[in-house]
């Protein structure tokens, strides 16, 4: 049989359609190759960044390479008291800790004698003012008046820090004596004149640098002032003085004599001593002239206040 004839334009027609068929399965393939070589390629090749830093070595090596900068050693580095911060951070910090510990009572207290604030300053290094160090001082009072049975070794450790080596209470004033001439010597000090004044029994003879108690001192008071402490006890004519004074003023050489002979006759006579402290001489008068102050007239007194 012959084959059936199909007509010429089906022919074409599928020629057409096969040969689309080839033309659109290459590119097909050359994307599969495309892909596959990508892919392939990926994971073959050689990594080309840098291995992985391991930060544990490095911090054993040398822990200044994790920083870029220079770190401070204490946080309050910024604060441009480091040292006085970390010392009042660790103060508060042992206060809070240990602040509901018993306390003892007003005065039994163990009597301790703080750092002065020059030794506070050059063990530090740092110019600490004084209400910074009062703060100090504040907290250290507090942790003091902890009950000594339960003071806790951090707390035995912050006081000890901060006690002057030398304990000004275990100083004993040196007793006045009497030499074997029978004369006793007493110092005295007034503002910036100092007196010292020997002591002996006599009839009331007074002699000031050489010269007689009129001579010595113009002024009334002053002479009163001078020998006050015999006056006050009724014993002007049971000794006699013989003193020396120098620097300041009239008045403040009377005064200061007025200490140094109430001293030599306490040598002489102790049992006066509560009828001298009544009469106001045992005690030093420890005022001093105030300063002059820029922009005043004078210690306090202000310029006139002018409108224009």
């Amino acid at each position: 049989m012959k084959a059936a004839s199909i007509p010429g334009r089906l022919v074409r027609s599928s020629q057409v359609c096969s040969s689309a068929n080839v033309f659109r399965a290459f590119p097909r393939q050359r994307l599969g190759l495309q892909a596959s070589a990508r892919h392939s390629s990926t994971i073959s090749d050689p990594p080309v960044a840098a291995p992985q830093i391991d930060f544990a070595q490095m911090s054993r090596n040398n822990s200044k390479n994790l920083h870029a900068r220079v770190v401070p050693a204490s946080p309050s580095y910024f604060t441009g008291l480091p040292q006085f911060m970390d010392s009042l951070l660790k103060l508060q910090a042992l206060l809070r800790k240990n602040e509901t510990l018993p306390v003892v009572k007003p005065g039994q207290a163990p009597r301790v004698s703080w750092q002065t604030l020059e030794s506070y300053r050059s063990s530090l290094g740092e110019h600490v003012r004084t209400s910074k160090y009062q703060k100090v001082i504040q907290i250290l009072h507090r942790l003091n008046h902890i009950h000594p049975t339960l003071k806790t070794p951090e707390v035995i450790e912050a006081i000890e820090a901060h006690r002057r080596t030398i304990d000004p209470f275990a100083n004993i004033a040196r007793p006045i004596t009497i030499d074997r001439f029978g004369r006793a010597l007493g110092v005295g000090r007034r503002k910036s004149s100092t007196a010292r004044a020997w002591l002996v029994e006599g009839n009331g003879e007074i002699l000031v640098n050489g010269k007689t108690l009129v001579e010595a001192f113009s002024r009334v008071h002053d002479r009163e002032s001078a020998i006050w402490a015999l006056k006050a006890t009724e014993r002007i004519d049971k000794y006699n003085v013989w003193a020396l004074v120098e620097g300041g003023g009239t008045t403040g050489q009377a005064e200061a004599l007025t200490l140094g002979v109430t001293k030599a006759l306490l040598a002489h006579e102790p049992l006066l001593k509560p009828a001298l402290r009544r009469a106001g001489c045992v005690t030093r008068d420890p005022r001093k002239v105030e300063r002059k102050k820029t922009g005043h007239v004078k210690a306090r007194k202000m310029p006139a206040w002018v409108k224009r």
